[in-house]
């Protein structure tokens, strides 16, 4: 390796070419999700330095006004694809205070008094987190009421509810639908809890321990419409990381939900199952077979959970071993907080519209409920009900669908004789127990199957929406 003695002069400092390019890293091009936080926060930092109660003011309030309209200006560039992070400014932070400087000279470079680029970045995360925390609240409400409205249309449809994969008794339509809803209802309630730990202004902790200035951190926390500031300057910046990877479970949380759904989906489009038919245009063909329409969009969906999950663990990963105060380790878990909340965006829109424009086949749906065993439990029940034991009845029911199997003859075949070899308790009525119908509307506890409990269970989750 060959020495370099060459230096690069940049806005802090001048640093070898080499260690610049590897420092900078991808914050060149990450940064630009974050230039209109970073001029929201400097807007209300410069609102807060032109308040101090210190003369000769650092920033009057004519200075503050032709700050704030520069950075409108950059925001608008920002918004139009016109704004860039050279090398030399490394950063998103470094570049909007050149850009000032290059507009209003020594005007702009006071608007760094009293802060740091290590609450500076804090404050832009926490300000991209709580848009990207209540943009996703929304997208996942929106699949919700998608799944509520599929549940409502076929709330009575009688299939089949499986256990390890395994067919098992019969479900509803309408309670697998409103099983996914509530599931991503749960993952609001977790995206909530996140916002509101995320609701906290770091910015005016500086490098971590304050400044000597009567600054007003309650005021720019109103400003930027956070409920409070973070109180201890300290973990103001402790905080890094550990946010992000609060956000990243939240996401993670929806993905678990997305990809049970999208498991779900894979099967039921199956033509051995054809419960649910996707639209042709979210999948593709095969280069070789021409008759495939593979379902791209589920799987996709299924394997970016890993993704997601992934992002989680790098961030949690390297803040674990993190000493107090801000560390440049903390730079690298932008890549994965801006990956993971991109695809889980991605995810809830597209299956949203999957979802939501989907037909369903009844006729497969009924047909693949012509399984007798599905009725064991039913049977099962029957017994109870005529005061035989629990146990007793489950190993009875046992000894009948092997018996069936062995014989080849389906259960609703046969004779109350045949029956009563297995136990006097039964009479003729045993076979009103094969009807599908009658069996999702026998269970009738909170959150059961029949369709009356479904319809609550539907109304109550839109009250929730």
């Amino acid at each position: 390796m060959t020495s370099r003695k060459m230096t690069r002069k940049t806005t802090v400092g001048s640093i070898d070419p080499f260690v610049l390019d590897f420092t900078a890293g991808s914050d060149l091009q990450l940064d630009l999700a974050l230039v209109q936080a970073d001029c929201i926060g400097s807007a209300a930092h410069v609102i807060m330095l032109s308040r101090m109660p210190i003369r000769p003011k650092v920033i009057t309030g004519a200075e503050c006004k032709a700050v704030i309209r520069e950075l409108g200006s950059i925001m608008q560039r920002a918004a139009a694809g016109q704004f860039s992070i050279s090398l030399d400014d490394q950063d998103v932070h470094l570049t909007v205070e050149r850009i000032l400087t290059a507009k209003l000279g020594d005007l702009g470079k006071k608007i760094h008094t009293g802060r740091s680029r290590n609450d500076q970045v804090a404050v832009d995360l926490r300000l991209f987190a709580r848009e990207e925390l209540i943009g996703t609240v929304s997208e996942v409400l929106t699949l919700a009421g998608v799944l509520l409205g599929f549940a409502k249309r076929h709330e009575a449809v009688p299939m089949v509810g499986r256990t390890h994969m395994q067919p098992a008794m019969p479900s509803s339509v309408g309670l697998w639908a409103s099983a996914h809803a509530e599931s991503l209802l749960d993952d609001v309630a977790l995206l909530m809890a996140v916002y509101d730990l995320n609701d906290q202004c770091p910015l005016g902790s500086a490098a971590s321990y304050g400044v000597p200035l009567p600054i007003d951190r309650a005021l720019t926390a109103r400003l930027l419409g956070f409920s409070r500031p973070v109180h201890n300057v300290l973990y103001a910046n402790n905080a890094r990381g550990k946010i992000e990877a609060l956000v990243l479970q939240a996401m993670t949380q929806v993905m678990l939900s997305l990809s049970r759904l999208a498991q779900d989906l894979m099967l039921f489009t199956m033509p051995e199952f054809g419960y649910f038919t996707l639209p042709a245009e979210y999948g593709t063909g095969s280069s070789i077979m021409p008759q495939k329409n593979n379902p791209d969009v589920v799987e996709l969906v299924r394997a970016r959970v890993a993704r997601v999950m992934a992002c989680e663990l790098a961030v949690m990963d390297i803040a674990r071993s993190l000493p107090s105060g801000y560390n440049r380790d903390l730079q690298e878990d932008k890549p994965g907080v801006f990956d993971a909340v991109k695809k889980t965006a991605t995810a809830l829109e597209l299956l949203a519209l999957a979802v939501g424009s989907a037909s369903w086949h009844k006729k497969a749906i009924l047909k693949s409920l012509d399984d007798d065993s599905l009725f064991a439990t039913d049977i099962l029940e029957y017994l109870v009900r005529k005061k035989v034991p629990f146990s007793e009845a489950h190993q009875l029911v046992g000894l009948t669908v092997r018996h069936a199997i062995e014989s080849e003859k389906r259960l609703r075949e046969w004779s109350v004789q045949e029956w009563q070899k297995f136990s006097s308790k039964f009479g003729a009525d045993i076979h009103d127990l094969f009807d599908a119908k009658e069996s999702v509307r026998g269970k009738k506890t909170i959150g059961s199957t029949h369709p009356a409990r479904v319809k609550q269970t539907i109304v109550e989750w839109k009250k929730t929406l």
